[in-house]
């Protein structure tokens, strides 16, 4: 009988077209899958991929075993799953996409505790700004704003994703505070350029009544990175328009004060995605509830509402 890691070798190298695409969703070397195919070739004794230094293509019978196979693999992964799931510590390689300043400053905290309940889970981060494919870049899981949420995919959300005014100290000393957001055009804006539509950001904000207003800050300093917008609010180079994740340690400490308090701007929610499975792998419910407990303890969401004020 042929192991589980060869034929998920197989599968992976099939659907994603290189051994490079399947080493990286199953956390092995290249080398490896490839050795699990000529091993799952020589059992089999016939040949699967056509390889050259440029392609990898199924051959006839290839194409025609994974049509065969496909099915009953994620039934018995999913069995499988499910046994680790019920009993058993949990174990194994957790990849996890993460947005990089809320991943750092609220998600990568609760690592130490993490790895002290869970010692065989093996972390494998990474901190991007952008929506990755979960199931065709291998990720068990994912945090963030903006993800499409495809067919069988679960979003749990964490946090709102608001947007409020912020400045450090010695740059508004002297000034008189905006009494609503159109009193920001006064200021020297620190405003972000999206880099997939190249467009520089503006926000209408809202109080709690539900009253809309146009938070026109000007153009005087262009960035492309929200990290990169905080630290240039922190030097006392004008007002930023940033989620409350980002700016929260800042506030708390002083170094950032809020302007027009009661208002902000909507971007959505900061949300925990996951495959839909009946039987999730223990090591990515072990590390949904993680996180989702902490949240519940330290109320984070609550603390990250720029609706509050």
């Amino acid at each position: 009988m042929e192991s589980l890691a060869n034929l998920e070798s197989f599968i992976r190298s099939a659907e994603g077209g290189s051994f490079s695409t399947a080493a990286r969703q199953l956390g092995l070397t290249p080398a490896a899958v490839s050795r699990n195919i000529a091993m799952l070739e020589r059992n089999l004794g016939v040949r699967l991929f056509q390889r050259s230094t440029r392609r990898l293509a199924l051959t006839e019978a290839g194409e025609s075993f994974r049509h065969a196979i496909a099915g009953n693999l994620t039934e018995l992964q999913a069995a499988i799953a499910g046994i680790s799931s019920a009993g058993g510590e949990p174990t194994g390689l957790l990849r996890i996409s993460l947005s990089p300043t809320f991943g750092t400053s609220h998600i990568l905290p609760l690592l130490p505790s993490f790895r002290a309940r869970y010692p065989r889970i093996k972390p494998e981060w990474h901190f991007e700004n952008r929506p990755v494919d979960l199931v065709a870049e291998g990720y068990d899981a994912a945090i963030g704003a903006g993800f499409e949420l495809a067919p069988g995919l679960v979003a749990r959300t964490l946090a709102p994703a608001h947007i409020i005014a912020v400045a450090a100290p010695v740059y508004l000393a002297g000034r008189p505070l905006p009494l609503d957001p159109a009193g920001l055009s006064a200021f020297d804006g620190i405003v972000m350029r999206a880099s997939r539509t190249g467009r520089v950001r503006h926000w209408t904000m809202r109080d709690t009544a539900g009253t809309e207003m146009p938070a026109t800050l000007p153009e005087t300093i262009v960035l492309n990175d929200p990290a990169a917008m905080c630290q240039a609010a922190l030097l006392g180079l004008g007002v930023a328009l940033l989620a409350v994740p980002d700016v929260l340690s800042h506030l708390e400490s002083g170094a950032l004060i809020r302007l027009v308090p009661r208002w902000y701007a909507d971007a959505g929610a900061i949300s925990l995605y996951y495959a839909s499975r009946e039987l999730l792998p223990a090591k990515t419910r072990a590390f949904i509830d993680h996180v989702s407990e902490a949240f519940r303890r330290e109320q984070l969401a609550r603390r990250l509402a720029g609706s509050l004020g």
